[in-house]
C-alpha cells in the first residue's frame, strides 16, 4: 500500500490525490471509525492556515467527520500548536490542521494529532490511509464547514500570554516580527504588544495566496534588513502554520534552530531545568552544535528528521529540550510540538534575563562548514537498491570519522532526495 503521510503529515498540491474533495472526506471519515475503534468520542478540532485552498479543504474533512457520525469544531485560522495544546484541554478524540507549513500557497497538507496533543504513530497513519485507497464515490459537495469558534484562538493566545506575564518590564525589548502572511498574522503582533514588547510587524496581511511568498522562515533576508533599519533587538521569522521560528540578530546575521537549541540548552542547565543535560536534535543539524553543547557538559541525541521523531526520542530519554535546524522547537515541559510563538517568547525571556545581544549568547556556537544539497526525484527507492551510492557514502564516513558527517535522505514532504 502507498505511503502518503510524509514526516509532517499529507502534504500535495490542494485538488490532486491525495488532497482532492473526496479524499479528504473520506479520510474524515476514517477518523470517525478509528476513534471508535479505540474507544473514543466522536469528537474533533480543525484548524487551518491561510491558504485559499485551506476552507474547502477544511469543508470536505468537516462533512466527512459529521457523515460517519462525528461531531466537529473549527479553530478556524490558528498556529498548529494551538490545535495541539486544545485537543488535549478540551477531551477532544483528535485534531487536525489543514496546513503545508513552509511551502508555497498552492499546497497543502493534513497533520493529525491524537488526544495528547502528539501527531499521530504509524499505525494510526496506516489506517488511516486505507481509506484513501477507495474513497467513496460520487460525493455530494454541500455548503461550507462550521463558523470558526473564536474564544479558541484566544485561550490559546491567553495561555501563552499567562506564561510570559511580565516579560517586558525585566528587560525593555524591540522585535520584528515576519509572520509569514500565514497563521500568526492575526495573533502574533498582538500578543507579544499586549505583553509589553515594542512590535514591528511584516507579512501579516494574508490574502490566500501570499503565504510564504518572499518572506518567513524561508526567506528572512527582508527581515534581517528590517531589523538593522529599526534597531530591533531581534527578528522573528515564523512558517506558515507557525510551528516553527528562525531568526535575525540585532546585526542582520541569520540563525537557525540549532542556534535556538543551543541558547536554550545553556539556559535551562544555568537555571537547573534542563532534563538528563541532553538535547534532542536530527541528522540535520550542524555538527558543530554537538561540539558546543560537549563543551557545556551536554549530550546532543540525534533522533530521524521530523519533530515527531524528535518528540519520540525525547520522551525516550526523559528530555525537555529538542528540535530542528529547520526551525522546530519543543519545549516537552509546555507543549508536545513545535510552537513558534513560544519559541519566539522563550527567546525574547532569555534576553531580558540574561542580558546583552543575540549575537552574543550564540557566541559559544561555531558552525561547521554545511552544504545541503536538494535532487528532484520521481520514486523515492530505497539506497540500498544503490551500491555505487552506499558504498562511496560508506567510504566518506570512514575517512571524516568524528571530524565531519555526511547524511543521505529523503525529503518526508517534498519529492526530493
Amino acid at each position: 500500500m502507498a505511503k502518503y503521510f510524509g514526516t509532517d503529515g499529507i502534504r500535495a498540491k490542494a485538488g490532486e490525490f491525495p488532497l482532492d474533495y473526496d479524499s479528504v472526506y473520506a479520510l474524515g471519515r476514517a477518523l470517525v471509525s478509528l476513534a471508535e475503534e479505540e474507544g473514543l468520542a466522536r469528537k474533533f478540532l480543525v484548524g487551518r492556515d491561510t491558504r485559499e485552498s485551506g476552507a474547502w479543504l477544511e469543508t470536505a474533512f468537516v462533512h466527512g467527520i459529521r457523515d460517519a457520525g462525528g461531531t466537529a469544531l473549527c479553530a478556524g485560522v490558528v498556529p498548529t500548536s494551538a490545535v495541539s495544546l486544545l485537543v488535549k484541554r478540551h477531551g477532544f478524540s483528535a485534531g487536525a490542521v489543514i496546513s503545508a507549513s513552509h511551502n508555497p500557497y498552492f499546497d497543502n497538507g493534513i497533520k493529525i494529532f491524537s488526544s495528547r496533543g502528539w501527531k499521530i504513530d504509524d499505525g494510526w497513519e496506516t489506517r488511516l490511509e486505507r481509506s484513501l485507497v477507495s474513497p467513496p464515490k460520487k460525493i455530494e459537495r454541500r455548503g461550507g464547514a462550521p463558523d470558526p469558534l473564536p474564544e479558541l484562538a484566544v485561550e490559546y493566545r491567553d495561555h501563552l500570554k499567562s506564561k510570559f506575564d511580565g516579560l517586558a518590564a525585566r528587560t525593555p525589548l524591540k522585535v520584528v516580527l515576519d509572520c509569514a502572511n500565514g497563521a500568526s498574522s492575526g495573533l502574533a503582533p498582538d500578543l507579544f504588544r499586549e505583553l509589553g514588547i515594542r512590535v514591528e510587524a511584516m507579512a501579516c496581511q494574508p490574502d490566500g495566496r501570499n503565504i510564504n511568498a518572499g518572506c518567513g522562515s524561508l526567506h528572512a533576508e527582508g527581515l534581517a534588513r528590517r531589523v538593522v533599519e529599526t534597531g530591533a533587538d531581534l527578528g522573528i521569522a515564523f512558517d506558515g502554520d507557525a510551528d516553527r521560528a528562525m531568526w535575525a540578530d540585532e546585526r542582520g546575521r541569520l540563525l537557525n534552530g540549532d542556534h535556538t537549541l543551543f541558547v536554550q540548552a545553556v539556559h535551562m542547565k544555568a537555571g537547573g531545568r534542563l532534563k538528563t543535560d541532553t538535547v534532542v536534535a536530527t541528522s540535520m543539524s550542524n555538527l558543530g552544535l554537538e561540539k558546543a553543547l560537549e563543551k557545556m557538559g551536554i549530550r546532543l541525541v540525534r533522533a530521524a528528521v521530523g519533530d515527531r521523531f524528535v518528540l519520540e526520542k525525547m520522551a525516550a530519554l526523559g528530555a525537555n529540550l529538542g528540535g530542528e535546524q529547520s526551525g522546530h522547537t519543543i519545549f516537552l515541559d509546555d507543549c508536545p510540538t513545535g510552537d513558534g510563538l513560544l519559541t519566539g517568547l522563550k527567546m525574547l525571556e532569555v534576553l531580558a534575563e540574561r542580558g546583552g545581544r543575540m549575537s552574543e549568547l550564540v557566541r559559544g556556537f561555531v558552525e561547521f562548514p554545511q552544504v545541503l544539497v536538494n535532487v528532484p526525484v520521481i520514486r523515492k527507492t530505497d539506497f540500498s537498491e544503490f551500491p555505487e551510492i552506499t558504498d562511496t557514502l560508506a567510504m566518506v564516513r570512514e575517512t571524516l570519522k568524528n571530524s565531519g558527517r555526511v547524511d543521505l535522505r529523503y525529503s518526508g514532504t517534498e519529492p526530493l532526495a
